[in-house]
């Protein structure tokens, strides 16, 4: 019993960090019906910025900082790539953000190299834990979902109580609406950007203790953030925090049984899985199946 509680904690882990960068795919699907692909390199770029300029600076604020960076380059990305399309297909976005993503991995080997990095854990270190219950838990464990449930609470205020994120609800309800209501359609993408990137790089600091990071952990990441999008939902952001957790658990618990190998092929099973039987996801409804018109 106490291996099994120890693996459902592996499995929140995981499927925290899988749910936090599902999220970021949500919010640009809301703002825009595009499917970023680089949302997985705004992980990345987070967690690389914050060991670097940890070393000259004080964790937090590199945290911060790194935060700040990797915004400006989600600003950046939609404003230089994105932002001159003129009705673009779905499959030209999708070629474009893969080609984006492709981009940031390969500066980020030019200015970081192969290198294996990681920020030092918050409290705590990597052979200490704390006793929950007869359940050894890294203390960093806590403040990866403590900082992923924070980020799902913040978010949801923010896009239901804040004058802004109602003015990015409506942009996605309806485009044309919103610029008949004032609203500057072109702003909110930017700022749909913006968030995803420093919800991406939050998630990134947080858990590079314990995944370390390199300049092409992003990819992983994105297909696992991408496989929960699809699970819960795409736009749904409440639906990807519960796909997160089935399929961190279900990886987690798949090491009992099957080799370590094939823990990474079953989030690619669950994404065909549920590609074949049921697009619009577990939580999601059969209209958000349907690609948007950017």
């Amino acid at each position: 019993m106490e291996f099994f509680f120890q693996y459902l904690v592996a499995g929140i882990t995981y499927g925290t960090i899988y749910a936090i960068v599902a999220i970021g795919f949500n919010i640009i699907y809301n703002a825009t019906g595009i499917i970023n692909f680089a949302q997985g390199e705004f992980v990345m770029l987070g967690g690389m910025t914050a060991v670097t300029l940890n070393q000259f600076l004080p964790m937090p604020l590199a945290i911060l900082l790194a935060v700040v960076l990797t915004t400006i380059v989600g600003a950046l990305i939609e404003i230089v790539f994105i932002r001159w399309l003129y009705k673009p297909s779905v499959l030209r976005m999708v070629i474009i953000t893969i080609g984006v993503s492709i981009l940031i991995r390969e500066i980020a080997l030019h200015v970081w190299g192969e290198g294996v990095k990681a920020l030092p854990y918050f409290t705590g270190s990597s052979i200490s834990s704390i006793n929950l219950g007869g359940v050894y838990v890294s203390s960093q464990v806590l403040w990866v979902v403590g900082v992923g449930a924070l980020a799902v609470a913040a978010l949801t205020a923010f896009f239901n109580l804040a004058m802004l994120g109602r003015q990015m609800r409506a942009c996605a309800a309806n485009r044309d609406a919103a610029r008949l209501c004032g609203i500057d359609a072109g702003n909110m993408v930017t700022l749909s950007f913006m968030i995803s990137a420093a919800i991406g790089a939050i998630g990134g600091a947080v858990v590079c203790p314990i995944t370390y990071v390199q300049y092409d952990s992003g990819t992983p990441l994105a297909i696992k953030g991408f496989t929960v999008a699809i699970l819960g939902g795409l736009g749904n952001s409440t639906g990807a925090v519960g796909a997160g957790m089935i399929l961190g658990i279900l990886e987690s618990f798949s090491i009992w049984v099957l080799p370590t190998a094939y823990k990474e092929a079953i989030s690619i099973a669950i994404l065909l899985a549920i590609l074949f039987v049921k697009p619009s996801g577990i939580f999601g409804s059969a209209e958000a199946a349907r690609l948007k018109e950017f």
